[in-house]
């Protein structure tokens, strides 16, 4: 009993749900203007392109309509007093904001549109402008400069130039190229309001400021290291390897220490020089670099054969006979020292001899018993002297 109460229950329910869906759907389509839109699912009426409202019932004006109305979706069907394509335009302007200045005249020339007639000296669309200088000359300005003189209430006008141009009627082009902006001797041209660079060859970029990177190719070989220089380039080489990209491979060489004979005579003869001098004269070693290639033997020709030939670069050592630079300067430092002590002894040498003189000049007196008592102190002086001269040259 229990089931078929809930059975019976929830077709009931269902039964209620479907008559209050069908019942939407006729009132949307009751109201719904159909004939410009829809209802959905849900019931809704949903509106075609150019229309709206809840009910579809309302047309789309045209975008930019300001005093105006539609009857078909995109209209724009202007309110009275107002004209133009979206009924922006007074038809009662010149009654409403008086556009004409000057004391012109304004007149309506329909849809929206006027005229003024503007007094003798004035013109424009407002006659806004006086005949002034400007145009009494013609308007002069160049190369697109405008002429400005306040509308033609200005006593003398004015030319306001477009970039790249000076001058009172803007006939003077800038030289761009008088700041030299171009580097790297770069040959500059000037423009309107600009410039360019022609580089020179190894140069790039705006001004020529950019050396161009020549080691980019990697022209360098057998994994040498490349370094970039202006429009060249040079390449550090490994060992065995030369020419400019280090692609020439060389053979490395071979040190050999052999010693040539000091004397030699007539044939290759070697002279011995024991017998005739009290020394006998060392052979000096000679360092040589050894290289090797195959070639032809004299001996061999007829047999076609060949032989490694050994061609040697003798590179001798020449010693110096003279004296090095610094062993100059101490000899010349020591020499003046020696002049200069020989020359203080000589000095005080000689100053001593005159102070003998002097004591022995004055030891000579007429009488006999200061004769001896002067000969005493005399003798006494010379000891004296005897004694410190050697005391002197010996602390010399």
């Amino acid at each position: 009993m229990l089931r078929s109460f809930c059975l019976q229950l929830m077709s009931l329910v269902w039964i209620l749900l479907a008559h209050h869906h069908l019942a939407q759907g006729d009132d949307c389509s009751e109201r719904c203007n159909l004939a410009h839109g829809c209802c959905d699912q849900d019931g809704k009426c949903r509106c075609d392109p150019g229309w709206e409202g809840k009910y579809c019932e309302q047309c789309v004006r045209m975008p930019g309509c300001l005093h105006g109305t539609c009857h078909q979706p995109w209209q724009c069907i202007c309110h009275n007093g107002w004209a133009g394509k979206v009924c922006d335009k007074d038809v009662h302007i010149c009654e409403h904001e008086l556009p004409c200045q000057n004391g012109a005249e304004c007149v309506y020339d329909g849809d929206g549109e006027y005229s003024c007639l503007c007094p003798e000296g004035f013109h424009g669309k407002d006659c806004e402008r006086k005949t002034g200088p400007c145009e009494k000359a013609g308007f002069p300005c160049r190369n697109g400069g405008q002429c400005q003189d306040e509308n033609g209430f200005a006593r003398n006008f004015t030319c306001r130039c477009l970039a790249g141009f000076v001058g009172a009627l803007c006939e003077n082009d800038v030289d761009d190229c008088v700041m030299r902006p171009c580097a790297n001797g770069a040959t500059c041209h000037d423009g309107i309001n600009r410039f360019s660079c022609q580089c020179q060859v190894g140069f790039e970029g705006r001004f020529c400021t950019i050396n161009i990177d020549d080691c980019a190719s990697h022209p360098c070989k057998n994994g040498a290291k490349c370094y970039d220089r202006i429009n060249d380039f040079d390449c550090l080489c490994p060992d065995g390897f030369t020419g400019k990209m280090c692609e020439v491979s060389s053979p490395e060489p071979t040190w050999v220490t052999f010693y040539l004979p000091a004397n030699r005579e007539n044939n290759g003869a070697v002279k011995s020089t024991t017998s005739e001098n009290l020394r006998v004269t060392q052979p000096e070693p000679v360092r040589t670099v050894v290289t090797g290639r195959r070639v032809a033997n004299h001996s061999e020709r007829a047999s076609g054969g060949g032989l490694l030939k050994i061609s040697v670069k003798e590179v001798v050592t020449q010693r110096d006979a003279g004296l090095s630079e610094s062993q100059l300067v101490t000899v010349l430092v020591f020499g003046i020292l020696t002049a200069a002590l020989v020359l203080v002894t000589i000095l005080l040498m000689l100053r001593n001899r005159q102070r003998g003189r002097q004591r022995s000049n004055w030891c000579k007196s007429p009488s006999q018993a200061a004769r001896k008592l002067q000969e005493q102190e005399c003798q006494v002086g010379m000891l004296n002297t005897v004694m410190v001269e050697p005391r002197k040259t010996t602390e010399l």
